[in-house]
């Protein structure tokens, strides 16, 4: 019997756990059919898709309203589409603004709903976990500090892991990938990841390559600089900033895609908050977190946050493992000074090591098969 499973994806994390899904479930429903918003991943694992990915990723308040119209239509285009057509089930994989109000009307209609990815109630507006209770039939949380927040409101939960916990090897040679990227072996090399997405190119792009440019002036003339970016177009924003920054003369090393393996290759990284700092987290390396988004949607967020940090690895390991330097701090100089200080504290590298062993151990579920299994258990 053909099972009907339509999925939402927004943004890269949600198309690398939506791939991952898919080919799990094909295991456990052969006859499958997938269909939705994804991005290359899910595509290449079969799944229909009706609408570019890129539609909907946004970054802040002000880049969604922006956008609220286009993202408005798509949205209604696709609930009445869903309505029609009546799916077995319905996945929404984070995208929390866009997926829960899909989810309540879908399944006010009878269609099973799950959300993949808590959104993150345990750092701002805890009190959506109502709404995403009238949402979903259950939540895959990625994280295990939010399976008892649902349970106490008496929603349905599984915690899956991180499937990159799961994908990454507990140790990663650094001579052995820079010798796969044709990198120097005893050169200082800092990895850039400026983000993935358009927006964060914008708004990040001629920072990074500022404190590039600092580094080599004032601190390690010789170290080097690996920058994976995602896209052909966030390459070519990324080499437009160095053209406005004069910055030819510095050694940048510009990848498509290889985020684990720049990140592998290097001393220390500087990276823009997202899922790029867990990446680096699950391969151990010492980083700076930083970024920058406009003014009123920072001033927002700043006020409904509960935890003292954004990044990541820093909210999991519930401490400040590694320097998030936000907005205002954000500067060239300070950025500059963070990393290099990072670089030349050995001891201190070891200590982020053992800690960022630790969360990966806590990730590590086998997490799409995990995922996988409660999708199905939903079906039934």
């Amino acid at each position: 019997m053909v099972v009907r499973i339509a999925m939402v994806a927004g943004e890269a994390s949600g198309d690398l756990l939506g791939g991952h899904l898919i080919a799990a479930l094909k295991q456990q429903l052969p006859d499958a059919v997938f269909y939705g918003i994804g991005g290359p991943r899910m595509q290449s694992q079969g799944m229909e898709c009706w609408w570019p990915m890129g539609k909907l990723s946004v970054m802040g308040y002000w880049d969604a309203l922006k956008h609220y119209r286009d993202i408005a239509g798509i949205r209604r285009q696709l609930k009445k589409r869903l309505l029609d057509l009546r799916p077995d089930i319905f996945i929404g994989i984070d995208a929390p603004d866009f997926n829960l109000g899909l989810e309540t009307a879908l399944k006010s209609a009878g269609v099973p709903t799950i959300h993949y990815v808590s959104p993150s109630i345990w750092a701002w507006r805890g009190g959506r976990i109502h709404k995403i209770g009238r949402a979903v039939r259950r939540v895959l949380a990625l994280f295990p500090m939010e399976p008892p927040l649902y349970e106490k409101a008496g929603i349905p939960v599984t915690y899956v892991g991180h499937p990159m916990a799961d994908s990454i090897p507990l140790e990663t040679s650094r001579q052995a990938v820079r010798e796969k990227l044709a990198l120097p072996r005893d050169y200082p090399i800092i990895a850039l990841l400026p983000g993935s997405r358009r927006g964060e190119l914008e708004t990040m792009g001629e920072l990074f390559v500022q404190t590039a440019k600092l580094i080599r002036e004032r601190f390690l003339p010789e170290a080097v600089f690996v920058v994976p970016l995602a896209t052909r177009e966030t390459r070519l924003q990324f080499e437009a900033a160095i053209y406005r920054q004069q910055a030819a003369d510095i050694p940048f090393r510009l990848l498509f895609g290889h985020a684990q393996d720049a990140v592998g290759a290097a001393d220390v990284a500087l990276i823009a908050s997202g899922t790029a700092t867990l990446e680096a987290a699950l391969i151990k390396r010492p980083m700076v977190i930083t970024y920058k988004i406009a003014k009123f949607s920072y001033w927002l967020m700043k006020r409904m946050a509960y935890l003292p940090y954004v990044g990541l690895p820093n909210v999991l390991c519930g401490r400040f493992v590694v320097p998030e330097l936000l907005q205002h701090e954000a500067t060239p100089e300070n950025l500059a000074e963070a990393l290099v200080k990072l670089y030349e504290d050995k001891e201190g590298a070891k200590a982020i090591e053992a800690a960022f062993t630790d969360l990966h151990l806590q990730l590590r579920q086998n997490t799409a098969e995990k995922a996988a299994r409660a999708v199905v258990e939903c079906l039934r």
